[in-house]
């Protein structure tokens, strides 16, 4: 069965840094592509940014490029979110999703397992 947890959320003020992490298990994920997306309340889910596991190629959402970094780790069953320079709208509950390997995915019907999502509020 597969399965992402994600984990790393929490409080912080403006201007501070987070990094969650999603451990993968259930199957190899070496050929997936990984992605964040966030939701805040009353609005849709958000893509944040995605990585191709097997190309280390990257995507960013416009509004985190120059402050989030997406990475894996080398046994490809880890991945990271590093967050710098945290703003208040960057409050949402943050979700760890994968899916196809390819073309890095924005929207999130593209992708075919979720974590539960893990919380990051941010305070000005």
């Amino acid at each position: 069965q597969v399965q992402l947890v994600e984990s790393g959320g929490g409080l912080v003020q403006a201007g501070g840094s987070l990094r969650l992490s999603c451990a993968a298990s259930g199957r190899t994920f070496s050929s997936y592509a990984m992605g964040w997306f966030r939701q805040a309340p009353g609005k849709e889910r958000e893509f944040v940014a995605a990585i191709n596991w097997g190309e280390s190629s990257s995507k960013y959402a416009d509004s985190v490029k120059g402050r989030f970094s997406i990475s894996g780790d080398n046994t490809k069953t880890t991945v990271y979110l590093q967050m710098n320079n945290l703003k208040p709208e960057d409050t949402a509950v943050y979700y760890c999703a994968a899916g196809p390997a390819g073309v890095l995915r924005t929207w999130y019907t593209g992708y075919d397992y979720w974590g539960q999502g893990t919380q990051v509020t941010v305070s000005s």
